[in-house]
């Protein structure tokens, strides 16, 4: 729940969110490398005095989530790709969360549509007291009528204070969940819609990983990371790329973060794709739950 002084944050935490998902939007064009994008909108929100509640994501055509660029990424926005910009800001504990689709080709405005209307129609049904199935329905009914697929493995979540995806799932079909949300509740809704087969599997990707615990590793290059991610990104998920200059190469990064994982350090978060390599579309915004509706957090 949100007292007074938390809600205040939470309105500017979200107006943050969503200002530098513009940013990011506005920077997705044709021949644009992603780590340039990627590096100027997480920079923004850092010159703002806010930290970042995760990567940017850009994840692209059957990529739904995840993907965020490497160190030294060299790929760029192809003119054809259906681009899931996903980012929020943190402030005192406190996420942002938000998302849209660029479809840099112009031929896929109807799937586009579909996660933009799904969102629009769930949030009209969202109020205390509401199960989430029938939140689930609506976002399903919305992108069936469509003709696509709403993605069933992933969907909205519950939000507190350093916890993105906290207790409450919000799916994206009806699972026959009648958890109710509550007044008060802060919850991040999120329809993908594909026309593939509907559902994500986890690819080799992984640039993305939050901290658990300390761990013993003989590795010098791993003690060193995990003493700088302990220090500086203790609470919300972190990205390679980050961590650059606590290591002199780029083998000596990735063998650390890999031993750290192996010995339970950190919690990995790879790209998830399309199991039929469908094109996926996303829309996302987080509210504040009230008696009969909802307040949007993050909007400028």
């Amino acid at each position: 729940m949100i007292d007074e002084i938390s809600i205040d944050i939470a309105m500017d935490v979200g107006s943050m969110s969503h200002r530098a998902l513009i940013m990011a939007r506005d920077m997705v064009k044709p021949g644009v490398k992603l780590i340039e994008v990627a590096n100027k909108v997480e920079g923004f929100l850092r010159e703002q005095g806010y930290g970042t509640a995760f990567p940017l994501n850009l994840s692209i055509n059957m990529q739904a989530a995840h993907y965020t660029p490497s160190l030294d990424d060299e790929k760029v926005f192809g003119p054809n790709d259906l681009v899931k910009v996903d980012f929020g800001a943190e402030k005192s504990g406190v996420l942002g969360d938000c998302a849209l689709t660029v479809d840099l080709s112009g031929e896929h405005g109807k799937l586009v549509d579909a996660t933009v209307h799904a969102l629009q129609n769930a949030l009209s049904v969202i109020r205390a007291g509401v199960q989430v199935n029938k939140v689930g329905k609506e976002i399903e009914k919305t992108i069936s009528s469509m003709g696509f697929n709403p993605i069933r493995n992933l969907g909205g979540h519950t939000v507190k204070a350093h916890d993105l995806h906290s207790d409450i799932f919000v799916p994206n079909f009806d699972n026959g969940d009648e958890t109710a949300l509550e007044e008060g509740m802060t919850v991040a809704i999120e329809p993908f819609a594909t026309d593939g087969r509907g559902l994500v599997t986890e690819d080799d990707i992984c640039d993305i990983y939050s901290y658990d615990i300390d761990v013993s590793v003989r590795n010098s290059g791993a003690r060193a990371l995990q003493q700088e991610i302990s220090k500086n990104y203790s609470h919300e998920p972190f990205a390679t790329r980050w961590l650059s200059k606590c290591v002199p190469t780029r083998f000596e990064l990735y063998a650390g973060i890999a031993e750290l994982s192996r010995a339970g350090a950190l919690t990995r978060y790879p790209t998830l794709i399309e199991i039929g390599h469908g094109l996926v579309s996303q829309a996302e915004l987080e509210v504040l739950v009230e008696k009969d509706s909802c307040a949007i957090l993050t909007k400028s």
